[in-house]
């Protein structure tokens, strides 16, 4: 399985291309339920290989419950949040089933 291309971002983390996607439009739960936390899809730009989904501590921007405009996810965190997923033993240019990560206090926990 693989993220659209279209509307990715580019991201160079610790000398590896990825490409990450927020989803533009929230789901009915992330606008609608007060549960909209933001994801991000991520994936290696140039081996084929498992996608990682980062389940964020951080509100969809569309989430009608939330009052907070700051953000939602910079480039920066993006990175940090690879390099914790790949720490917890995500392999981004290796096929598999995709990996899910939460982002808890700041620190990403896998999903099982």
């Amino acid at each position: 399985m693989s993220i659209p291309k279209k509307g990715t971002r580019k991201i160079i983390v610790d000398r590896e291309p990825f490409i990450w996607l927020i989803r533009r439009q929230a789901t009915n739960t992330q606008a609608d339920y007060g549960c909209g936390n933001l994801h991000v899809g991520v994936e290696h730009a140039e081996k084929r290989g498992s996608v990682l989904v980062i389940i964020t501590d951080r509100p969809h921007p569309q989430d009608r419950s939330t009052t907070n405009c700051e953000l939602p996810a910079k480039p920066s965190d993006v990175a940090q949040w690879i390099r914790q997923a790949v720490q917890l033993r995500w392999q981004p240019g290796r096929s598999g089933i995709t990996f899910n990560v939460q982002i808890a206090g700041g620190r990403a926990e896998k999903i099982y």
